[in-house]
């Protein structure tokens, strides 16, 4: 948000009774760096039953467009006036969770979870049992077209993409759900699902067509009894060529093409190292993002205690429950941390959540961040030792108590854009000299950094 002054309004759902769909972001809390514009309203709650959700999930850009991920299906929103962004559309898909990635007309969606009866996704149903992802022809972002799926059996709760024009087509990492039964038979914990992340490949000339290509084995959890497979994958190309798997108590870090580990490419993805944090056990929470700075030196990983569903910002909290960790790239050395300054109350979910790195070419590191009840957070980390809050938004605590908050919030042409959980998109402009000179990007997976700057 680039001015002051309340944006209202409000949208009659049914579905979401508890909540009012209000543009309430220009009058939260805030630094007077943060200014407040524009709101696409989408009432959700998680005070409904499974299958009536309508709740705010990720977010992926492409030109003007902002995909917004759904518990049912997605949005599309025209963001050309960030004073007014518009809906364009909002195909339904009831499989909840909702991740997407998009690729030019392609855009694919996580189904996270197995349903004890049939479903509706977008006129087509998905029989009982069935978990994966969906594919949509998006060329006309008001009537997008479901066009394909690739069954899963472990399901998807997340997803990455890496471009791989050169074989017009584009790679998706699938992150499992936690699903019951899905098993190997390997373990006498299998349930949950297994220390693995699905490779999905998506020929640009018949998307239709994806299908699994490889599953990788991961290294760890240390702890065996909470094996749980990649939450969140984060990608960086160029010259880079690294993934992180943000999982479990362990997070493994891989060579993706181009590096010294021999056979390391996008559909193959090979081990470098790992990386563990005291305090991070896979039993209070697991990591669950991970992102690189642009010129692919510095590892920024998140975990999420409590599951996202609990207070862990209270003042009382540990820091290492309400901060993001920064990690040598190169080696998986600890360089420092960042801890959430602003105290929560009881009554608010909170972790560091979804977030991503401002890209510039001045050298200067700073990260956008989406943290729940705690809202939307802008830091300095060019010294990752020791890191300073620019800027944040912070909404007061929903009545009654519930969850939500900003599930993500990104960096995109000189916008942050915050995915609110039970409210909607909301825009923000930041005008702090520290992200001055950012690049403008044609399109943007927030987990994906198509290229590195020296």
């Amino acid at each position: 948000m680039k001015r002051l002054g309340p944006v209202v309004a409000v949208v009659a759902c049914a579905l979401a009774l508890p909540v009012a769909a209000n543009a309430d972001h220009a009058t939260r809390p805030h630094t007077q760096n943060m200014h407040a514009l524009g709101h696409s309203p989408q009432a959700g709650s998680f005070l409904v039953p499974d299958g009536q959700r309508t709740v705010n999930s990720d977010i992926a850009f492409w030109g003007n467009l902002a995909f917004n991920g759904n518990y049912d299906g997605f949005r599309v929103v025209d963001i050309s006036d960030p004073d007014a962004p518009q809906e364009l559309s909002h195909p339904s898909c009831n499989g909840d969770q909702g991740d997407i990635v998009v690729w030019d007309d392609v855009l694919v969606r996580a189904w996270n979870s197995k349903k004890a009866v049939a479903r509706a996704c977008d006129g087509s149903t998905v029989p009982a049992g069935w978990e994966g992802v969906h594919l949509y022809d998006v060329s006309n972002p008001a009537a997008p077209d479901l066009i394909g799926s690739v069954e899963l059996p472990c399901g998807s709760h997340t997803l990455t993409l890496a471009p791989d024009l050169g074989n017009d087509r584009v790679i998706v990492y699938s992150n499992n759900s936690s699903s019951s039964g899905c098993v190997d038979g390997t373990q006498a914990n299998d349930d949950p699902v297994g220390d693995f992340l699905d490779v999905i490949e998506v020929p640009l000339d018949d998307p239709g067509s994806a299908s699994l290509v490889n599953r990788v084995e991961l290294a760890g959890p240390t702890d065996p009894t909470v094996r749980t497979g990649c939450h969140d994958i984060g990608v960086i190309q160029g010259s880079v060529n690294m993934a992180a798997c943000a999982s479990s108590d362990t997070t493994n870090v891989f060579d993706i093409g181009a590096n010294a580990t021999p056979g390391g490419s996008l559909t193959n993805p090979q081990l470098l190292y790992t990386v563990q944090e005291p305090g991070v056990d896979g039993h209070a929470g697991r990591w669950h993002s991970a992102t690189f700075t642009w010129d692919g030196k510095v590892l920024i990983l998140g975990w999420e205690p409590g599951g996202g569903a609990a207070p862990e910002c209270e003042a009382s909290d540990p820091a290492v429950k309400k901060s993001a960790f920064f990690y040598d790239a190169e080696t998986g050395d600890k360089l420092g941390q960042w801890t959430l300054p602003r105290a929560q109350t009881a009554e608010e979910n909170c972790t560091i959540h979804n977030y991503n790195v401002v890209p510039l070419r001045n050298g200067r590191y700073v990260m956008v961040s989406g943290n729940y009840q705690a809202g939307t957070w802008v830091t300095d980390f060019t010294d990752p030792e020791n890191p300073v809050t620019l800027g944040w938004s912070d909404p007061p605590a929903l009545v009654p108590t519930q969850l939500g908050g900003a599930w993500s919030s990104y960096w995109y042409n000189n916008y942050i854009y915050e995915s609110e959980i039970t409210k909607g998109l909301n825009v923000f402009r930041f005008n702090g000299v520290e992200t001055g000179g950012a690049l403008r990007l044609r399109h943007l997976n927030p987990q994906t950094q198509e290229f590195s700057l020296p």
